[in-house]
């Protein structure tokens, strides 16, 4: 059981989860058995819902939730986004991705009157992500739980502006290149989303996620693997986070609690809508003569 230790001065909580040190890491070297593959359902704690076809712990799913076997919380699942080991979001199909969003909106609903219910993403080693195929958790945290966690930002910076969703990199983002995305009406909560409204959100993530691949390509901040966090915010007002992990945090960011954003949010916002970066000073050097 996870035990919840609060900070009497700052009201801010820890989680000691002393049970995630069994965590198996596929980091290491040497093949070994993957139990969120196709065929390995019998592996795999016990599920708990499908999108696709098949009985309960057989193949002919195409996205899977299990029980997390080492859970931070009391009520904690794993998303499996699809049979293949390999595919990341941004290399899945835009359907693929809408159907990820629906188990995430079914499993929001269901876990609702429970407590607080946070879905997020950690993909590569750099985000923290220990096993291999690509995933998404759910985690349930009671409601008397204070989250530190920011409100929606105002729209600053727009990358798309689709029906239901603007996408935007906040004039407060924290980390380069990150992106928002936020419903255009309604303050109700992510599990409130319409079939219509989690197509859109698929749509907006899949070129979303591939414009984030290859700028960090193109830039290559870092000497690992294209990594990132996405989170879904759990309470009313809703937004989706997308963090991509470009640089490292170090000891001023720990010391001081500031972040070092190192792109402009207007600059990113222009390379996310398919800018160049080149195009992007001189966009920026015109911008400045006209006002």
């Amino acid at each position: 059981m996870s035990k919840y230790v609060p900070d009497v001065v700052s009201h801010r909580w820890v989680i000691i989860a002393s049970q995630r040190l069994a965590r198996p890491d596929q980091k290491g070297k040497g093949k070994k058995v993957c139990i969120f593959c196709e065929g390995n359902e019998g592996l795999s704690p016990t599920e708990v819902f499908r999108v696709g076809k098949g009985n309960v712990n057989k193949p002919g799913w195409k996205v899977r939730v299990v029980t997390n076997k080492y859970p931070i919380t009391d009520y904690h699942e794993v998303i499996i986004h699809s049979p293949d080991h390999k595919k990341n979001i941004e290399e899945l199909t835009e359907k693929q991705i809408e159907n990820i969003f629906i188990a995430y909106r079914e499993r929001f609903s269901f876990y609702r009157k429970s407590g607080q219910v946070l879905i997020f993403c950690n993909s590569g080693e750099h985000a923290g992500a220990s096993i291999n195929h690509p995933h998404s958790q759910m985690v349930v945290i009671p409601t008397q739980i204070n989250l530190d966690t920011l409100a929606k930002e105002p729209l600053n910076n727009i990358v798309q502006d689709t029906k239901f969703f603007t996408s935007y990199c906040p004039d407060f983002s924290q980390w380069p290149y990150e992106v928002w995305v936020a419903p255009k009406e309604g303050k109700g909560k992510f599990g409130d989303l319409s079939d219509e409204q989690i197509a859109e959100l698929a749509a907006v993530m899949h070129k979303t996620m591939r414009q984030l691949k290859k700028i960090f390509h193109a830039h290559q901040l870092t000497d690992m693997d294209f990594a990132y966090n996405y989170y879904i915010y759990p309470g009313h007002d809703w937004y989706l986070r997308i963090i991509p992990r470009f640089i490292h945090r170090a000891g001023f960011e720990l010391g001081t609690g500031l972040n070092v954003n190192i792109v402009d949010p207007a600059e990113a916002s222009l390379e996310l809508r398919g800018i160049e970066s080149r195009i992007v000073s001189i966009l920026n050097k015109l911008k400045k003569k006209v006002s």
